[in-house]
Parts: structure tokens; sequence; C-alpha cells
């Protein structure tokens, strides 16, 4: 696909985002040992938001479906992930180069604002090794670049999420693999997808944590599988953990322990969450995920997890031996459901969705595309509104 020459919406967008980021505090690295990381600082104030286009093109490839979305907003780009190959776009959805080449699962991005990289859920169930892939997005500069000979990608392996999709619960000796028809997988993990930078649960501010959310298998006859799993990381020291990314052999370097793991009951959904994303403005956490089908449960397809509500130490119906753990509280408004309490909306944010600040966040729009005479994945991101309002909660922006 050729590059075509940024158009003046784009460079006018481009300028208000590196002003309005230059003049933010906190966002510049000291030499040496990188500062916390504070709060994301949104590159646009609240009337350049109209700079933002209200439809980005994601293009059409030969790839899996996308499956979530990064953007850098004051260098003004975004990065979708198609399954196995990561696209770089500028705003106004021009392609400036693609990564590809990946064997294992590409799942939910998110862009680190401290170290100008890209994050995204990394899977091999095949080979029991689950990754957070980290792109180095400056080097990203052309088409068709390749995801272990370019020197793009390094990876960190994740042992509490290896812990928990290699369980053996039924205690029989054999791990019974990528199903979801056993007794195995701890809660239900079939591995993990969500990922978003953020605060500390029960804070509004503070040094970021990055935050991954556990894929779930669907299975309606267990009972131990009703909540989201989400661990917290920080990040800061993990270059000790970082290595290239080798597929055919892969590498077990990474933390051993997480620095924070929650859980939100929601019933069972369909792959756990698969799109998750903290927004500053509302201080609280979205889950976009596939609709579950379990019987006495709501089934929505978005959660909203109430960020400044501290976590509270309780029981995990459903776990063996009354087991507990830190729950997450999702915010008291959209459609009730009196027989559960858990609150929900019906609003498809399940393969991409993030923030660009003032209430404001990109949805991504997945669909087919035939125009080249053979089916290939596309998608469109499109700019929304939270309001929390009615059974959506958000409106589409249009102009």
């Amino acid at each position: 696909m050729p590059q075509k020459p940024m158009p003046i919406t784009a460079v006018l967008c481009l300028a208000i985002c590196l002003l309005a980021g230059a003049a933010a505090p906190g966002t510049a690295l000291a030499a040496g040992t990188p500062e916390p990381q504070g709060p994301p600082v949104h590159a646009a104030p609240e009337k350049a938001i109209d700079r933002y286009p209200t439809t980005i093109d994601s293009g059409s490839w030969d790839a899996g479906h996308i499956q979530g979305i990064a953007i850098d907003e004051k260098g003004g780009f975004v990065y979708h992930s198609f399954t196995n190959m990561l696209v770089k776009t500028d705003l106004d959805g021009n392609v400036v180069g693609t990564v590809g080449g990946f064997t294992g699962h590409l799942g939910d991005l998110d862009f680190n604002t401290q170290d100008g990289r890209v994050y995204g859920s990394l899977e091999y169930k095949a080979a029991e090794s689950f990754y957070m892939a980290i792109f180095d997005v400056e080097k990203i500069t052309e088409i068709g670049m390749d995801a272990e000979s370019s020197g793009i990608v390094t990876a960190v392996y994740l042992e509490e999420v290896v812990d928990d999709f290699t369980a053996d619960l039924d205690g029989n000796g054999i791990f019974d693999g990528d199903t979801a028809n056993t007794a195995d997988h701890r809660y239900g993990s079939s591995g993990i997808d969500g990922v978003s930078f953020g605060p500390g649960f029960g804070a509004a501010k503070g040094k970021q944590q990055l935050t991954v959310a556990y894929g779930i298998y669907r299975n309606n006859q267990r009972e131990d599988n009703n909540h989201q799993v989400i661990l917290q990381y920080d990040v800061s020291r993990w270059g000790k953990f970082e290595r290239p990314l080798t597929q055919q052999d892969p590498h077990s370097s990474g933390p051993a322990e997480v620095d924070g793991k929650f859980f939100v009951h929601t019933g069972n959904t369909n792959f756990g969450v698969q799109n998750l994303a903290y927004d500053e403005a509302s201080k609280n956490w979205y889950l976009g995920v596939y609709r579950g089908s379990k019987p006495g449960y709501p089934n929505r397809t978005l959660y909203v997890v109430d960020g400044t509500a501290t976590p509270t130490e309780g029981t995990l119906h459903g776990q063996p031996g009354n087991e507990s753990g830190l729950l997450l509280s999702l915010v008291q408004a959209g459609i009730p459901d009196e027989s559960t309490g858990i609150f929900g909306w019906e609003f498809k944010a399940d393969v991409g969705i993030e923030p660009v600040g003032h209430g404001y966040f990109y949805v991504a729009r997945d669909f087919d595309d035939y125009s080249n005479g053979h089916k290939q994945e596309a998608a469109s991101l499109e700019l929304y509104r939270w309001t929390g309002a009615g059974s959506a909660g958000f409106e589409r922006v249009v102009r």
C-alpha cells in the first residue's frame, strides 16, 4: 500500500499536539534512570479535539482481524494490531510501516508515554509461553518489516500467566492444553489479551502500571471462571528482562512476581477482556468483551471499573477452598442486573478502544474487505465521547 503525503489536517493536528506536549510537565526523559511515569499527558487541549478526524482508516490486510489499537498523540501516530501484524499509520490513516511474521497471537496494545514504545500481549499457547511484546516504534519506517530480524521487537515473559494457564486443576497429571472443555486452567485462563497503562487501582494519580487482563475460556459448566483477572506490573526495571523475540526457541526471561493481581466479578465471558483502556478524564477502566452466554448473568459487552475505588479483599466465589483475592468495583451505572448486582453497558469495544483525552475515545470497527478480489481484514477507528448515559454509555462524534 503506497504511502501518501500527509494532508494539511494532519500537519495542523501534529503541530498542535507537539506544542501542547512540549509545554506539558513530566514528559521529558532525564539522563540515566527514567523518572517515574506519571499520568499520560494528552497532547490536545479540549478544543483541539476538533482537529482529530472522526474516522481513521486502519487499512485492509492479509492478516487476522484487528485486536487492539494504541495512539501516540504527541507524535501523531496510530498502531493497529491485526493478530499477526502491527500496522503503523498517521492520524489520517496513511500507512507508515508494518511489522509482520508473528507466529503467535498479537492482541491488545497500548503506548507507553514514558519510553515511547508500544506494548502488546503476545501468546504462544502451544509452547505454553506468554509475553509482553515491546515495539521500538520509531524504527517502523516501511511496509513488510519482520518481527524477529528487524530488531524492533523485544519480549518479556509473564510467568504468572503461564502458571495459571498450565495449572493442572483436576490433579490427573495431564495438562489438557488449549481447550475450553477441561477442568484445567486456573480461573479458566486462556492467556492474555487486554493491555493498558494506568495508575494503581484505587489511585487517581501516580506512577503508571502496565495492566494486563486475562483471556478466559467460555465454559458454562464451570463456576470458577466468573471473574475477570487483571495483573499490574511496574515496568520501570524491565530492561533486565527484555530479550529479542525468538519464536522457534521461546525464552523465559521475565518477572517472577506481579505487582498486583485483581478480580472483577462479571460472569464468564468468551475469551475474557479483549480490550482494556484507562481513561484519565473519568478515572475509569473500560473492559471490552465478547458477550458471554452463562445463564444467570447479564452477559453485557462492556464493563467499566471505578479506578478510584480501593480494591477490597473478598471471596472469589466458585474457587476451591474459599480462595480470596483483591476485588475491583464496577461503576454503578449503565444497565443494572438485579439478580447479580452487576452493572454494564451494551457497546462494542472488543477490537479496539483508546482514550485521547477529555472523555473522547477512538473505537475500532472491524469488517471484511473484498475490494481487492479476495477477503482482507479491515477496520476503521471512529471517534466517540463517553457520557455514561443510556444503554451504550458512548455517543459518536459527528461533524
